[in-house]
């Protein structure tokens, strides 16, 4: 049984397979411009929000009167969330602008490190000292709480919405004991210190009584410090419960009742019906662009590098 073959075969074939050639690289090029305008537009998003979405000063305002905002939103730390050198720094410059009638700090923080927190309480009573004229207001979203308060403290009235969470006037120290499991599964710990309590508060180690003892003293001391701290800032508007310095948190309304705090108000209704000046500048200093930019490229870099170790785990176990 034979087959015929058309006649003009092979220049059918050898345009079929340039005609096909000649798609694929059609589709290569468009998917590769694609891709170019996607990382385009990518790097484009970035750069807009790192170097030109971050709210600053509006310089052509800062001539007429206006009520200074300076926000206080994150963790309270050393490294990220909320640095006090930068609060302070802006505080003293709503402080210092002539055009200044008064100054909110609006808070929304769960706390954080304390030393931290007790610079921004030092700094807020200086400049109040400083500027007697110039009132420095609390205003609480969300939560003001533990260092958060303590700061809080230091303003001549606190502000809050009935739903806020206040208070936390405590210290707290946390560690993990992990000497029983390493009793049951056979793991000796070998720890060598010079000083009689250099490995103090290791997890692995049983923790004795003179450890906790000195432990317990230098909560207490912490604790003492934000006490007086409080009373200090608060005087004889707090009631003589004794629970307020118990560590627990309180709503809004609560915390009124208790004088943690003084009336209910926020950043809009303060400005304009305590302070009488409607008009808002923000002068909260904003993380340096190239800083926020490292940090997110580190992120990224951060977690690509988990990723490709969790994937050789993965392959090697």
């Amino acid at each position: 049984m034979s087959t015929s073959v058309p006649p003009g075969w092979e220049r059918q074939l050898v345009e079929k397979l340039a005609t096909e050639s000649l798609r694929e690289k059609r589709r290569s090029r468009y998917w590769g411009i694609f891709f170019k305008l996607f990382t385009l537009s990518w790097l484009t998003a970035v750069i807009w929000f790192v170097f030109l979405s971050q709210p600053g000063l509006d310089h052509a305002d800062l001539s007429s009167e206006h009520t200074a905002l300076v926000r206080l939103q994150g963790v309270i730390s050393d490294t990220d969330g909320i640095e006090a050198d930068r609060i302070v720094e802006g505080l003293r410059e709503a402080f210092a602008h002539p055009g200044t009638q008064a100054i909110i700090l609006r808070i929304n923080s769960p706390g954080g490190l304390p030393v931290q927190s007790s610079h921004m309480y030092k700094a807020i009573v200086r400049l109040r000292q400083q500027y007697p004229n110039t009132p420095l207001y609390a205003v609480v979203d969300d939560i003001c709480a533990s260092g958060a308060y303590y700061v809080a403290a230091a303003a001549e009235r606190i502000y809050v919405n009935e739903s806020s969470i206040v208070g936390s006037i405590g210290v707290r120290l946390d560690s993990f004991g992990f000497t029983g499991a390493m009793e049951k599964i056979g793991v000796e710990r070998r720890l060598y210190t010079a000083g009689d309590y250099k490995g103090m508060l290791d997890p692995f180690s049983p923790v004795t009584a003179a450890e906790r003892q000195h432990t317990d003293q230098m909560l207490s001391d912490l604790h003492q410090t934000f006490i007086q701290a409080v009373q200090a800032g608060r005087g004889d508007r707090l009631s003589d419960n004794p629970d307020i310095f118990s560590g627990l948190v309180w709503s809004g309304q609560r915390s009124i009742q208790l004088g943690l705090a003084d009336a209910i108000g926020n950043t809009e209704s303060v400005a304009r019906d305590v302070i009488q000046q409607p008009h808002v500048i923000d002068f909260t200093p904003q993380v340096d662009p190239l800083e926020r930019l490292a940090d997110h490229l580190m992120l990224a870099v951060n977690q690509t590098v988990n990723h490709l170790l969790t994937r050789m785990a993965q392959f090697i176990y």
